[in-house]
């Protein structure tokens, strides 16, 4: 015995048409995600940029008038201005770090020798572990090691290439759409709100824009103050490595490459700071171990002052974020996205924080 089952129009569009549109639209935006993630860091990075912006755009209203054209030479001019001192750190970091690794390499043998007293001192040391011939044992664990690597880098040579041009091919469209945000955006937002503010629902309107202002704010302000912090945190890195050179003998012109280290990595929530101290830490091993030892003492001391007195006053509550909430933000984003959620995750956490505060008014503008 059978059935006959009749369905209306209607209703097989809402069975099969309407989730076969939405798998096409889920496919397409995870297709999509990476031109995404360019857009949204382009539009983060032009939202940061914004007090440069409106300083610089203060100095041409100061010295030359109040004319309008000064809000795009303002624009680039910070823009450049940001770029320029980001080339520059790395020109001057990354020299830095190749020679210190190089010089470590070469003067190695004496080290070893003066520091730890050469093979002998090592198989002396292994004989109070009851190792009989450490020198073996470690020589063995490299041979291994080396051939392991020389595997990896075997196998992934030829794709490093084309990860390489992909990399730079990202780097300079999100160079240009920075640029294109921070020209275009504003008459964008401004002709986006004067279409929506043109229909009845005038008050949904007005309660949206000032919550997508209210969202720029944070993004602006945080990454501002974290800038401040970590210009403030290099400068203490510099002095610190400064005087130590001065008194250990090692060369003064490190300083200004270790400072900037530790404020390129201090601007890394959380972590940053850490990452930046052990590196610097590392490097100044390679030229003096003593100076090592020092610089890293005085800067876990230097970090407790900075994370209680001089970050808190600075940042103030900027963000109204419970340290809690800061580090699940940031451990979600780390593992979304890696390093650059972990940059963006507190901006992003402060906007939803935003979005429940308003989220009365906007129940209300709706009703």
């Amino acid at each position: 015995m059978s059935k006959q089952i009749e369905t209306d129009f209607r209703t097989f569009i809402k069975f099969w048409v309407v989730p076969l549109i939405i798998a096409c639209a889920l496919f397409l935006f995870f297709k999509a995600l990476t031109g995404l993630l360019i857009i949204g860091i382009s539009i983060f990075l032009a939202l940061a940029l914004k007090p440069l912006v409106r300083k610089v755009n203060d100095f041409f209203t100061r010295h030359f008038g109040t004319e309008k054209k000064h809000q795009t030479a303002s624009a680039v001019l910070a823009y450049l201005i940001v770029v320029v001192v980001i080339g520059g750190v790395v020109a001057v970091v990354g020299p830095v770090v190749v020679n210190e690794t190089a010089k470590f390499v070469q003067h190695f043998p004496d080290t070893f020798e003066n520091t730890l007293g050469g093979w002998e001192g090592i198989n002396n040391f292994g004989k109070t572990i009851g190792i009989n011939n450490l020198q073996s044992e470690i020589a063995n664990s490299l041979n291994g090691l080396s051939n392991d690597l020389l595997g990896v880098l075997g196998n992934s040579l030829v794709s490093s290439v084309s990860g390489v041009a992909d990399a730079v091919m990202k780097i300079v469209l999100v160079l240009i759409l920075t640029l294109l945000f921070l020209l275009e955006g504003p008459s964008m937002m401004r002709a986006i709100w004067a279409s929506l503010g043109s229909g009845k629902d005038k008050k949904s309107v007005k309660v949206a824009q000032r919550i997508a202002s209210r969202m720029a704010n944070v993004v602006s302000t945080y990454v501002s103050r974290q800038v401040i912090v970590a210009i403030i945190d290099g400068c203490a890195s510099m002095t610190i490595v400064f005087i130590l050179a001065l008194i250990l003998g090692f060369s003064p012109s490190l300083a200004a490459p270790m400072g900037m280290i530790t404020m390129l990595f201090y601007l890394i929530p959380m972590f940053g700071q850490f990452i930046g101290g052990t590196l610097v830490t590392v490097l100044l091993f390679f030229s003096n171990p003593v100076a090592a030892l020092i610089f890293a003492v005085v800067y876990i001391v230097y970090a407790q002052v900075e994370n209680n007195v001089i970050s808190p006053k600075i940042q103030g509550d900027a963000l109204n974020l419970r340290p809690v909430v800061i580090l699940c933000a940031i451990t979600i984003g780390m593992y979304m996205f890696g390093l650059l959620g972990a940059i963006i995750a507190i901006p992003i956490a402060g906007c939803i924080r935003v979005l429940l505060e308003e989220y009365p008014n906007i129940k209300a503008s709706r009703e």
